[in-house]
């Protein structure tokens, strides 16, 4: 696949790549070395509504020996969507201080994994989100989390 680099992302302090061709033309990725990209690669977009839409492609490497996604793995892909949710009203770096989700239904090796949700309040110092991860019109899994929001480190004197 190929594509082209983006300037950094202001609010995540990571450069991200945009697909030019391919099943997610046009989605980011975080380019960074982190955890996301070894289990990635999981893609985001911007809706015109401006809400944001996440999406990875199930893998075997995804899968457990019984063939269903591995609850790690949709695990970590909430905990992914859950900041770039966030990301619109984020100024800069978050962690999550809370995160609580349901498992309600398996996905497979080939499936195409959709995370949507919503900012539910976004305060001073902490930004509520909630959200869903659905194959087609199946909901997988529901989750909430809370983002600590990151000030930006002083330098020392």
């Amino acid at each position: 696949m190929r594509t082209s680099p983006l300037p950094p992302a202001s609010r995540r302090g990571v450069a991200t790549t945009v697909a030019t061709e391919g099943e997610f033309a046009g989605w980011r990725t975080f380019n960074d070395d982190g955890f996301e990209t070894h289990i990635g690669a999981l893609w985001y977009r911007q809706e015109p509504d401006d809400s944001m839409r996440c999406a990875f492609r199930v893998e075997k490497k995804h899968t457990r020996d019984t063939g269903q996604v591995h609850g790690g793995c949709l695990m970590t892909f909430a905990d992914y969507c859950l900041h770039v949710i966030a990301k619109p009203v984020m100024e800069e770096h978050g962690v999550t201080i809370n995160f609580a989700g349901d498992f309600i239904d398996a996905a497979r090796e080939g499936d195409l994994i959709i995370g949507t949700g919503e900012v539910i309040r976004a305060g001073g110092s902490l930004i509520f989100v909630r959200g869903q991860l659905t194959v087609a019109e199946r909901t997988l899994f529901t989750f909430s989390g809370t983002i600590k929001r990151l000030r930006p480190q002083r330098p020392e004197a």
